[in-house]
């Protein structure tokens, strides 16, 4: 499929480059791939949150959580 770019300022920058406005338009599209793919999945977010929500809390200020605390979760 032809892609037709008539564009002054990508003209400007593939000569800048001296480059093919295609080969030009085929690396930024290549980098833009690259750096979506380095970027943290939701999963790898969602830990990163864990661990600094963790590193907040205090292991020495805890207290066991007993049936009847379990159970005013639950109520109205």
């Amino acid at each position: 499929m032809a892609l037709y770019v008539k564009d002054e300022e990508v003209e400007r920058l593939a000569k800048a480059r001296r480059q093919t406005k295609t080969e030009l338009l085929r690396q930024v599209l290549q980098k833009e791939i690259e750096r979506e793919g380095i970027k943290p999945s939701l999963v790898e977010k969602g830990m990163e949150f864990a661990r600094k929500l963790r590193a907040k809390g205090d292991p020495a200020a805890r207290q066991p959580a007993g049936k009847a605390f379990i159970d005013s979760l639950y109520e109205d």
